[in-house]
């Protein structure tokens, strides 16, 4: 597992990327697994900050109960639309796996604070002609890898 500091220790323009997309908007999406094993989808909110990336849970909150009972997790930054007749000025999105790891109360409200230990970090986009989708994926141990799909 990584902690966000090894990702931008390794491949620093890669995860100045995949921060910009995840704090372009104050929402996000992250995916925990339910009790009887199904995906559950939440809203959710993360910092980036001391070379980790944490969230919160309110108190009583069913993400939480998830992550308490089965640790893995995946956030993914807000997907949002090309610009109207320009598709290389898309960003991309992002997405990061790993698990949660109990980090103490959160200071302002009655709830937990969770870091994510990585274990992958995605950027989906398009190459600079708009013509073929890119998938480049950071992974402790292996490093930055690059696909591309026409």
């Amino acid at each position: 597992m990584a902690m966000w500091k090894d990702v931008e220790d390794d491949e620093p323009e890669f995860a100045a990327l995949v921060r910009r997309l995840f704090e372009a908007n104050k929402h996000l999406t992250m995916a925990t697994i339910r009790a009887d094993g199904a995906p559950r989808i939440s809203g959710t909110e993360c910092s980036f900050a001391d070379g980790e990336l944490t969230f919160g849970s309110m108190s009583g909150a069913r993400k939480g109960a998830d992550l308490r009972r089965d640790p893995r997790l995946a956030l993914h930054s807000a997907t949002v639309d090309p610009p109207e007749g320009n598709n290389a000025g898309w960003q991309g999105d992002a997405k990061i796996a790993g698990t949660a790891v109990y980090a103490g109360d959160v200071d302002d409200q009655d709830g937990d604070l969770f870091r994510v230990d990585i274990t992958e970090v995605v950027h989906t986009g398009l190459d600079e002609a708009a013509t073929k989708l890119v998938v480049r994926t950071w992974k402790p141990r292996q490093g930055l890898r690059r696909i591309e799909r026409s």
